[in-house]
């Protein structure tokens, strides 16, 4: 089978930018000859860093033939510094060249509508296929292959000088730390940069020992990107055989820890199928990205902040049982009943009694979670509103948090990561004041005989920048994320999401429909008729709303392909997922028709 175009659209060139992990800036034209492939993302969006993960098998298996070039596409206004970006680019592992484009101006050139989004371009410049979401990368390599013998045999194919060109790290005992907690008399910090975990003095910074190889994996005593920590009450740990529960984020694990000699002496992979309370129709990806643990005693359960699939997840450790808290997989902010609930990248916890406290990263807010399964918001708008404002809950904003700890006076201090603040929330006065600024990605909290340390993730340091009575009131305006608005007719309005199996595989229904589609909006009342799931990739919508009313429609699409080989009564199966937040407004001039290609 040979790659069909009905058009060839030229690519459009790279405009003028930093870029990274290169010697000189990259064009078009000068990578003429490679398949070039463009990852749009940013670095707040776990999912994206999970395609990061999964291009990393194309970098080595095209080695020769292929360029990946990462065009980043910030949602947050911190995210646009070119210093920000190359800390990301370190942190996260980036083994190819980064173009930094605050100003969006590729993602409205190739009509890109969410993170991540991957564009394929053939060796002539023409673009070949769109793709959004995760568990595209497999389908993606299967076009390049194609692309790579079609141009090979016409002679337009160039192999060698891959522009790639790495920073080397700067030595330190800890990269990118990402969360600590006090054992008894040390404390343990989750090295992120060195996949490993840290034991040090109760000054954050005397190494006692290390836990892990150091070398990024999933085996034996090999860790990657472990983020959260959480210590088991005695009695548990001593029933279950280790005392410290690790999230380990690349590898959408959980690994049980033994502090008497450091092993890792348990692994749980979190299953794609959970256990127990769910309202989620459909299969979850098994991409789960836990950033965090807690252990909840009021609900016996070791809590997980999924921020991949945004859920709060329950983990017995007795049992092994994974059970759904909260969510139901859609990206936005909705309180009430916690199993119809809406999270975003949830990423840092902390418990206060009957109260499971999370920072929602990318709502950029303040949340908790009843033992009774209600869902509230203490601080935060949604998905587009952010900011550094002090005062009244109600009114105030943060910028993308990544942790939360209860102090002793029942307030919750969080850190404000994006802000590079740490911020306090009174739940009596019901107001937000800030503790310390000018960090570096401040990641992480923990109390030390009553003293707040804080994990400055960037500057690869704790540090104890808070002092004791210290309160301030930021009043900035606030912000929100500048992404085109799509203009949509009041009435009908036809949705589709074009999936088109790649050579070689095909859609299998031997057990069922292998595609579904959920649709909601914020508000609500934006979607007459049509919200919903169902296993069609096209719908019909009716809006509602008068000329200038603004909203988000939010779209989750998953398709699963199979291999087409009728030798194989049992071929491997692709599960590509996308959750879309499109921002709309009401316009009498607006289109009747809005088209999301999953893969097309």
């Amino acid at each position: 089978m040979t790659l069909q175009r009905s058009a060839r659209v030229r690519a459009p060139e790279f405009p003028a930018g930093t870029w990274f992990n290169v010697d000189t800036a990259l064009s078009l034209k000068g990578v003429r000859g490679k398949v070039v492939l463009l990852d749009f993302w940013t670095f707040c969006c776990a999912n994206c860093l999970h395609v990061i993960d999964e291009l990393r098998e194309l970098e080595s298996r095209f080695a020769d033939e292929l360029v990946i070039v990462g065009v980043h596409s910030p949602k947050f206004e911190h995210e646009k510094s070119d210093t920000a970006v190359a800390a990301a680019v370190q942190r996260y592992g980036v083994e190819h060249p980064v173009l930094n484009d605050p100003a969006l101006h590729l993602w409205q050139q190739y009509a890109v509508r969410a993170w991540p989004t991957l564009v394929l371009v053939d060796p002539n410049g023409y673009v070949v296929a769109q793709a959004a979401g995760e568990g595209q990368v497999s389908s993606l390599g299967l076009l390049i292959s194609e692309l790579v013998a079609e141009h090979d045999a016409a002679g337009t194919l160039r192999r060698g000088d891959n522009p790639y060109r790495p920073r080397k790290p700067e030595p330190g005992d800890l990269r990118f730390p990402a969360k600590a907690i006090r054992l008894a008399d040390s404390l343990l910090i989750a090295d992120a940069g060195h996949h490993q975990l840290v034991e040090t003095e109760l000054d954050g910074s005397t190494v006692r020992r290390r836990i892990g190889t150091g070398e990024r994996g999933n085996d034996g005593q090999r860790l990657a990107e472990p983020n959260g920590l959480t210590a088991l009450p005695p009695e548990l740990a001593a029933e279950v055989g280790f005392d410290v529960v690790v999230a380990d984020t690349a590898n959408h694990q959980l690994r049980g820890v033994r502090l008497s000699d450091g092993s890792i002496e348990r692994t749980v992979d979190l299953p794609a199928g959970l256990a127990g309370r769910t309202t989620v129709t459909g299969a979850v990806p098994a991409v789960l990205s836990p950033w965090d643990v807690a252990w909840w005693p009021a609900a016996g359960v070791v809590a997980i902040a999924a921020a991949g699939v945004h859920l709060l997840l329950g983990w017995n450790p007795r049992t092994d049982a994974v059970s759904i808290l909260a969510g139901t997989t859609v990206e936005g902010l909705k309180d009430g009943p916690a199993l119809d609930g809406w999270l975003a990248q949830p990423s840092g916890l902390a418990v206060s009694g009957e109260r499971l406290w999370f920072a929602d990263s990318e709502n950029s807010a303040l949340r908790y979670l009843t033992v009774d399964g209600q869902l509230h918001t203490a601080v935060g708008e949604g998905l587009f509103d952010f900011g550094h404002v002090d005062g009244p809950a109600a009114k105030a904003r943060l910028q993308h948090p990544l942790g939360v700890a209860v102090l002793a006076d029942g307030s919750i201090a969080v850190a404000d990561t994006y802000n590079s603040s740490i911020r306090c929330y009174d739940p009596v006065t019901d107001e937000v004041g800030t503790l310390a600024t000018d960090l570096a990605e401040p990641s992480g909290l923990v109390l030390v005989g009553g003293e707040l340390v804080v994990v400055e993730s960037a500057a690869h340091q704790l540090v104890r920048p808070v002092t004791a009575g210290r309160l301030t009131q930021v009043l900035a305006d606030p912000l929100r994320t500048q992404r085109p608005v799509t203009d949509l007719r009041d009435g009908v309005l036809e949705l589709s999401v074009p999936f088109v199996p790649p050579p070689g595989r095909k859609l299998d229904d031997r057990y069922g429909p292998s595609t579904r589609l959920t649709v909601s909006a914020s508000p609500p009342t934006l979607l007459a008729d049509g919200a919903g799931s169902g296993t069609e990739l096209a719908r019909t919508l009716v809006l509602t709303g008068h000329p200038g009313d603004e909203g988000v429609l939010h779209v989750t699409a998953q398709a699963a392909s199979c291999d087409d080989d009728p030798a194989n009564v049992h071929p491997a199966c692709h599960l590509a997922r996308q959750d879309w937040g499109v921002p709309v407004r009401i316009s009498a001039s607006g289109e009747t028709e809005l088209h999301l290609p999953l893969l097309g």
